[in-house]
């Protein structure tokens, strides 16, 4: 993927202003606002409220679906035109089944516990002080994010359930889709009597609109990247605001000596193909030696037979069937994120190998160790830094639905205040309220 996209021209609350970076700050600065406004309506909000706006909305998408769809057939068109790879159209691609897996998504955030006012943590002091840290909204959340309409619904749910307002740049690849979608939401804010700025769009902005939203510093408490590696380094590199960076998904699968290998081959497949234009796909595949003779043919050629592109070490090719061509790994292989029917294949010696492998390769994303071995699977856990660790699991699982936590945001790669699949939680802050008797510090 490349770096910010360019100036499709749409969105809610965002009419084109002209070419000028002045113009188009000022036009960001509003929308910022405005945003900021629109965030204060949320901060008394009761659960109730917050959870019959959010079924509102999943009712509005259902309603409009097939108005959504129409218009992600015209970014589909368009993706195909510019040469789009089959796995980010995929990505890309809304169908009526989607657009209510979507909207079902919403109303699982509705049923959520509400994470604004939790006590995070609460005690007397000798002096009688009280204290309580309670989780609070953001207040504006800032989202860049590429061909993904699905996380224009994802965004705006959650942060409306953890009480804040959201400014979206989803990109000129689904700017079609995107359209539709914020105006479909911000009408069903406005029928629950809440505020249509709590969603707004700066697509109509462009690459500059993008720029002065990263620059907003003390408008927007955050921005989340979410895509590929040459927009979230531009984001990291380039914002003023506070980022959570999300990372890319340069995902291992180790499978073990003592794996079971009809599981290993079970969670590999899933791991790789069930979707491959995601984050938490496989991407590369490691195989202890004592397992690589009785697994790695069957495995090789079951990929095959999916229709996956192989890349392997020297090993890796020595066992492949007869008929199955196996392109020579480099490398750019072991550091590549394919999102395609692709995948890296090395075999190792043993689980110090695999280690040291992932240590040197991975973006930090999701492991998984395939074993029966508790020691070996103890070592990787507590030896591997990466957000999630799967221990005899697919990699898919790394996902806020999945994991019980609703939609998701993005995945957190990086360490600070929120890690891996970020949900609710993640998407609030925390303050001090201190309560006294007339207390004066001696």
């Amino acid at each position: 993927m490349t770096t910010i996209e360019d100036t499709t021209a749409v969105g809610r609350g965002s009419a084109a202003v002209g070419d000028g970076t002045t113009d188009v700050a000022a036009a960001v600065e509003d929308i910022a606002r405005r945003a900021k406004t629109a965030s204060r309506a949320l901060a008394t909000a009761t659960r109730a409220t917050k959870d019959a706006a959010l079924l509102a909305l999943a009712d509005a998408l259902v309603a409009a679906t097939d108005e959504i769809v129409a218009a992600n057939a015209d970014d589909l068109d368009r993706g195909r035109a510019h040469g789009m790879a089959p796995g980010l159209l995929d990505r890309l691609a809304l169908t009526p089944e989607r657009v209510a897996a979507i909207a079902d998504a919403l109303r699982e955030l509705a049923g959520l516990p509400d994470p604004v006012g939790e006590v995070v943590r609460g005690s007397t002091l000798p002096n009688g002080l009280r204290l309580r840290q309670l989780r609070v909204p953001m207040g504006v959340v800032g989202m860049i994010y590429e061909a993904r309409p699905n996380v224009t619904v994802d965004a705006a749910g959650l942060a409306l359930k953890s009480g804040n307002a959201v400014i979206l740049r989803g990109g000129s690849a689904a700017a079609s889709s995107n359209e539709v979608i914020v105006a479909v939401l911000a009408r069903a804010l406005e029928a629950q009597g809440l505020p249509g700025d709590l969603v707004q769009s700066i697509d109509a902005h462009g690459r500059p609109g993008a720029v002065a939203l990263m620059h907003a510093r003390g408008l927007v408490d955050v921005l989340v990247p979410r895509g590929g590696a040459d927009l979230i380094r531009t984001v990291v590199q380039e914002s003023t605001v506070p980022v959570i960076e999300t990372g890319v998904g340069n995902v291992h699968v180790y499978v073990d000596a003592s794996a079971d290998r009809s599981m290993a081959l079970e969670i590999l497949l899933n791991a790789k193909t069930q979707r491959v234009g995601v984050c938490n796909a496989a991407e590369t595949l490691l195989v202890h030696a004592d397992a690589a003779d009785d697994f790695l043919p069957a495995a090789l050629a079951a990929l095959g037979e999916a229709g996956v592109v192989v890349h392997g070490d020297a090993r890796t090719t020595a066992l492949a069937p007869a008929g199955l061509e196996v392109l020579p790994a480099t490398d750019e292989d072991w550091a590549t994120e394919y999102l395609a029917l692709e995948i890296a294949v090395r075999v190792v010696d043993d689980l110090d190998e695999a280690i040291e492998h992932v240590r040197t390769w991975t973006s930090g994303h999701t492991e998984a160790i395939v074993t029966r071995d508790l020691q070996a699977s103890e070592r990787f856990v507590a030896e591997l830094d990466s957000a999630a660790i799967m221990v005899n699991a697919s990699t898919r699982f790394t996902d806020g639905g999945q994991l019980g936590l609703g939609a998701e945001i993005g995945i957190s790669t990086q360490k600070l205040h929120a890690r891996g699949p970020m949900g609710l939680a993640e998407l609030t802050t925390t303050k001090w309220v201190v309560h006294g008797d007339g207390h004066v510090r001696p």
